[in-house]
């Protein structure tokens, strides 16, 4: 429900603004750079569910050399699911310094504003994930034996980011591609 307001924010905003400011604005993004930290982010998703696979199958932590990555653990595949997160966070930070530089603000426009409150609640969704992963990283660490518990963690965790995911999927559609 919060992701339908902001995307109605987005499009009232831009209905209501003409498309000359629309046009202006959208000219600046880095789009090529936007694709890639979106890759990395859509990827991760990939990596998160390799790591639920491992979860089912009570596989905590890799059973063979770190290079061979058909013997990773969940703990392997969400450490690099985190570090893909953090990529995109990064990203966006770069992104959003980038656009500052060019005059694009939280006040300097309508589109400013609803570009840095979509994206930027999506970024905090993000960092909530991450956050999450740790915790299970760290959980599984301090338990004992890894069983039904830390696997149905690690699942709901996944759910979570696959959302977010998809939600960033249709942000990027919405604010990059539509024109």
């Amino acid at each position: 429900m919060f992701f339908a307001a902001l995307f109605s924010i987005y499009f009232t905003t831009r209905s209501n603004q003409g498309p000359k400011l629309w046009t202006e604005s959208t000219s600046i993004l880095n789009i090529p750079f936007a694709s890639i930290n979106t890759t990395v982010l859509v990827l991760s998703s990939v990596t998160c569910q390799f790591g639920v696979f491992a979860a089912e199958r009570f596989q905590a932590k890799r059973t063979g050399s770190l290079w061979k990555v058909s013997q990773w653990g969940m703990k392997e595949w969400f450490a690099l699911t985190f570090l893909m997160g953090a990529f995109f966070v990064g990203g966006q930070i770069y992104e959003y310094a980038s656009l500052v530089t060019e005059g694009i603000t939280f006040a300097s426009s309508p589109y400013g504003s609803v570009f840095y409150l979509t994206t930027g609640f999506h970024g905090l969704h993000v960092t909530g994930g991450l956050i999450a992963f740790l915790i299970v990283m760290i959980r599984t660490v301090k338990v004992q034996r890894f069983g039904h518990k830390q696997a149905t963690t690690a699942i709901v965790v996944s759910y979570y980011w696959h959302f977010v995911d998809i939600v960033w999927i249709a942000l990027f559609s919405a604010i990059y591609l539509v024109k």
